[in-house]
């Protein structure tokens, strides 16, 4: 029992730090961020890029009056630019999760408060899944400065949409097995939502992950800031939460 409270105290000071924005000691063997520390990149191990798309990332988008304060204080633009760069450098897969919705979404009998949102402003609309008309410069597209990396024909997969904020219901799971991918380096939009329902999914699934936090970006509405959400749940379940220049620095070393 003393050993479970001495851990369990450990994980909240862990958990304040991050909150705060304080780096975590890491004192002895006892300490659960150690076991944060043993994360390795290595031939097996791919990004996870969530929704990098216009409507969550563009200043013209639909959902930047509740994004935009935390991307911009992230750096999220810039930062999810750097990933996709160092990745095309080093050769390394990059797998984007788009979120797309069709006119038959718009038939959903019941819907949470933030899809109903998201149908309501329009966000990630699409004329059908067999067309293209109309996505070019849309909300459901990528920002501009992302679409050379994307559209290289090298290194980036885009999977199949999911629709709500986990990969349950896309290929996503299925595309990275088949390339032989058991680690995720998780960035993207949003992070408390989609980034973090990938993460959570992709765990119970056999995958060791980490995550990008400052390539990511969450909601604030008011006073509620929903990236204190993703730092606390990120610190307690990734195996390693990287900032990006932390992760360029390790990834130039490969």
């Amino acid at each position: 029992m003393k050993k479970a409270m001495t851990v369990l105290a450990l994980i909240l000071v862990s958990i304040s730090a991050v909150v705060a924005g304080q780096p975590v000691e890491k004192e002895g063997a006892g300490n659960a961020k150690n076991a944060k520390d043993h994360f390795v990149i290595d031939e097996h191990t791919a990004i996870v890029m969530t929704d990098p798309q216009n409507d969550f990332l563009s200043e013209k988008g639909k959902g930047w009056g509740l994004f935009g304060e935390n991307i911009t204080k992230n750096g999220t633009v810039e930062h999810l630019r750097q990933i996709f760069d160092i990745a095309s450098q080093k050769d390394m897969l990059v797998f984007i999760s788009p979120h797309y919705y069709y006119h038959h979404d718009h038939e959903w009998s019941f819907e949470g408060p933030v899809e109903k949102m998201m149908h309501e402003n329009g966000m990630f609309e699409r004329k059908g899944q067999l067309t293209g008309e109309g996505f070019e410069g849309s909300g459901a597209d990528w920002l501009d400065i992302y679409k050379p990396y994307i559209n290289n024909g090298k290194n980036v997969i885009v999977t199949a949409p999911h629709k709500l904020f986990g990969p349950e219901n896309n290929d996503l799971i299925l595309q990275l097995r088949k390339r032989g991918i058991n680690k995720v380096v998780i960035c993207g939009m949003s992070g408390n939502l989609c980034a973090e329902s990938h993460l959570r999914e992709l765990q119970e699934r056999g995958f060791e992950a980490a995550v990008v936090f400052d390539a990511t970006a969450s909601a604030k509405i008011g006073e509620m800031n929903a990236d204190d959400a993703a730092k606390i749940n990120f610190s307690l379940l990734a195996e390693k939460v990287y900032t990006t220049d932390e992760f360029v620095k390790e990834m130039q070393g490969k």
